[in-house]
């Protein structure tokens, strides 16, 4: 299943200047936020890019389709009859509706398990653990636990075995030993990844899923087949995916994480707002995608209407652009 090799990458340490949103109130400038960007390929070079290709720092939820590799990998998906709707659930960060919920409960019934072992907290004024939106990943790794026969109790330690096999895979796409990955525990949790930024944009790069990659071709077609559970009615990955025929794959992360990937083209996209704006990484989202020609003119106004047009006469501007690598 192997990506690239760290080899194969053009040296580190490109950096240019980086994007610049800004939230206008009656065309006054309110606030600025500072973001990086970084095109890769498949092949883990870095194509082009705003700001510093290497930032360093947490992938957050924009982890979870890799996350659901073992889910597929190990047999498990085959075994429950699970469902491609479930690989969608088990990568998403959801909005904990019944739509959500329902496809949580259908992994952990399918694999005899209690929603009581999801390890994920229970949200402020929620009924359980299933409306939590990461209960998704927390099935499907229950799930996959049952099917290999590993314990259930300790499934988020950092040396469970599910999550040394997540960490493997993620290592194995980015050429390097699961050992250097540096791991942190996230909100719900799981273990999370500090990564450079060039990191997570060749991961995303790699949902072309050619050769060996059958497993994250399955992620990808899931994920674009239904957008509605990745995320949920008016979130920015659902609604994105809804306007890109099947080509244009979106997962956001906490603290202004948003992963992007051109599946036919093979190339991935990641963005860190410095901040951690959830509002920045949006509007850099749809400005990177309107200057690499990845969505139709008319859709992306549609998705600006949205995520641009914040209040009456508040709005969201972007300047800067992404900087192509010199060979």
């Amino acid at each position: 299943m192997k990506c690239f090799s760290s080899s194969s990458s053009l040296p580190r340490h490109f950096k240019t200047q980086p994007l610049q949103v800004e939230l206008k109130r009656s065309c006054n400038v309110e606030s600025r936020h500072c973001v990086h960007a970084v095109v890769c390929d498949t092949r883990g070079r870095i194509l082009m890019c705003a700001g510093n290709a290497d930032h360093l720092t947490f992938i957050r939820s924009a982890l979870k389709p890799f996350q659901a590799l073992p889910f597929i990998s190990s047999g498990t998906l085959d075994q429950l009859s699970c469902s491609m709707s479930n690989i969608a659930i088990a990568c998403s960060s959801h909005s904990g509706t019944a739509l959500h919920t329902r496809e949580v409960f259908q992994i952990l019934w399918n694999a005899e398990l209690d929603v009581e072992l999801l390890q994920c907290p229970t949200p402020v004024g929620a009924r359980s653990q299933l409306e939590h939106n990461c209960s998704g990943k927390h099935a499907a790794f229950l799930a996959t636990c049952r099917h290999m026969s590993w314990p259930l109790d300790s499934y988020l330690a950092g040396d469970h075995p599910l999550q040394l096999h997540v960490r493997g895979q993620v290592g194995t796409l980015l050429g390097v030993s699961p050992d250097e990955l540096v791991v942190a525990r996230d909100n719900c949790g799981a273990p999370t990844l500090l990564l450079r930024l060039s990191q997570m944009a060749s991961l995303y790069a790699c949902f072309k899923g050619s050769g060996q990659q059958t497993s994250l071709k399955q992620i990808s077609q899931a994920m674009l087949a239904y957008p509605e559970l990745v995320a949920g009615s008016g979130c920015f990955d659902t609604e994105l995916m809804n306007q890109c025929s099947n080509q244009v794959l979106s997962k956001g992360g906490a603290e202004g994480i948003q992963c992007l990937s051109h599946i036919s083209k093979g190339l991935g996209i990641a963005i860190k707002v410095e901040d951690g704006s959830r509002r920045a990484k949006h509007a850099a989202a749809i400005h990177l995608l309107s200057q690499l020609g990845w969505v139709e003119t008319t859709k992306l106004s549609q998705l600006g209407k949205r995520f641009l047009a914040i209040a009456p006469e508040v709005q969201l501007e972007v300047s800067g652009s992404l900087c192509p690598r010199e060979s």
